[in-house]
């Protein structure tokens, strides 16, 4: 079977295009993959497709082709990956070091981070919806 362009596409509905849409992501993230160079948090959304937002701040990745490279890197990952995807919300955000990562680590580090988060996102929520993280059993004083 071929696939088409439109199959694969990266349009407007599949973009996060207004600051409400980013900051419902931010103050309710139900999901996240996580790694020193890249964060991908996420959230469910109503519709029956997944779609992307970018935060690649220059204060983390300073020369803009590098910060447009990730850019590249990170749409087209997503694209290729949508269809194995849950209809998620998904903010990528570059930490400190991401714009040294060449091509090839990139996309092998946003693949295993897109699968990782797939599989989070198919696990029952417990509690708040939050993940646990390493403060989940400390006592707040």
């Amino acid at each position: 079977m071929q696939q088409t362009r439109g199959d694969f596409g990266f349009a407007k509905p599949l973009r996060l295009l207004d600051a409400a849409q980013y900051r419902a992501v931010f103050s309710d993230t139900r999901v996240r993959a996580a790694h020193p160079n890249l964060l991908i948090l996420a959230r469910p959304n109503d519709l029956d497709h997944p779609r992307l937002g970018l935060v690649i701040a220059k204060k983390h990745v300073r020369n803009a082709s590098d910060r447009n490279r990730i850019k590249r890197i990170v749409r087209e990952t997503f694209r290729l990956r949508q269809h194995q995807l849950p209809p998620l919300d998904a903010v990528v955000l570059a930490r400190t070091g991401a714009g040294e990562l060449d091509r090839a680590e990139l996309a092998a580090l946003l693949d295993k981070l897109w699968r990782k988060l797939a599989q989070r996102a198919q696990q029952p929520q417990g509690g708040n919806g939050k993940s646990g993280g390493k403060d989940s059993g400390r006592r707040k004083a």
